[in-house]
């Protein structure tokens, strides 16, 4: 049993056991929405400054910083004709540059990837995670050398607070896992994403390579797109989302990181000290320069 959330200080709260109870029932999240939960769970609970931070985020006062905020806006980069116009080239190769520099993020249009692939993973990815729980169990691990895993926050025993999300992970390449290990409610377009994805980190990384200055292919050649691991992030509905958080602030320590967001939203980045909303906008993607590309390139 996992405890509700209590105000009690002083108690003689066994995190650590909760936390191993929690884990141990290899539902994840969802398996606590299932059994009925009215109550956020104590391990779920986050600080309250970093509450206070998320509930200050939330407020849509029209005051100074919200008038700037609103003037703010992530880039959106249209690869329109890129392979047709090497002047319109040129003009993306500027902008994804520019965008990597001074953001880090970018959102991208006309990239390729059929709409039908982006719908086909949303849809069987939430399949997959409502489906019983004698089927997912199978997948759930922390073995950190299985291919796939199927698990709820990858630092649970190492962070201050849980995160009320459930994620299925797919190490992807450089040596993927067989079909087989890949959940079945959602292997086909689970593949069929990793593929894409492969095929837009490529275009990426030549771009990327170019607004450097050098040739479009050097960073495919320092092995930049060698590795890839696919994860899947599904939040439950929360009955007190106010306790606790999807995603805490974080960097993505890779090279690229390529999101595809639902149309529910909640994505910010920093800009400047300041929190900027990405709205979702459909078909498009979210780059990310991730924390290993922009110490070697953009800084």
């Amino acid at each position: 049993m996992v405890s509700a959330s209590t105000n009690g200080a002083g108690d003689n709260y066994d995190r650590m056991a909760d936390l191993k109870a929690f884990d141990e029932t290899k539902e994840g999240v969802k398996g606590l929405v299932d059994a009925g939960i009215t109550k956020v769970p104590r391990i779920f609970i986050h600080s309250p400054d970093l509450l206070d931070q998320k509930a200050a985020q939330q407020i849509k006062e029209p005051h100074h910083d919200e008038i700037m905020k609103a003037k703010l806006e992530v880039p959106i980069i249209d690869l329109k004709g890129m392979e047709e116009d090497e002047e319109r080239r040129r003009e993306i190769v500027k902008a994804i540059g520019e965008a990597s520099e001074k953001w880090g993020f970018f959102q991208l249009l006309n990239h390729g990837v059929p709409e039908s692939v982006l719908e086909e993973l949303s849809q069987e990815l939430r399949k997959f995670n409502e489906e019983p729980k004698e089927v997912k169990i199978k997948h759930y691990t922390r073995d950190p050398m299985a291919k796939v895993r199927y698990t709820s926050n990858f630092d649970l025993f190492q962070s201050p607070a849980a995160n009320w999300r459930d994620t299925l992970y797919c190490n992807m390449g450089p040596h993927p896992p067989t079909d087989e290990e890949i959940p079945e409610a959602c292997r086909e377009s689970v593949l069929k994403y990793s593929d894409e994805v492969k095929r837009i980190g490529s275009v990426l990384f030549e771009l990327l390579s170019e607004s450097l200055g050098l040739n479009k292919n050097y960073l495919q050649e320092t092995d930049c797109a060698k590795s890839h691991v696919f994860l899947g992030h599904y939040y439950p509905a929360c009955p007190e989302p106010e306790l606790t958080m999807g995603t805490t602030k974080h960097s993505d320590a890779d090279f690229l990181t390529i999101l595809l967001q639902d149309q529910i939203g909640g994505l910010q980045v920093i800009y400047n000290d300041q929190w900027v909303d990405v709205p979702p906008i459909p078909n498009a993607l979210v780059v990310n320069v991730g924390d290993l590309l922009q110490a070697s390139s953009f800084r």
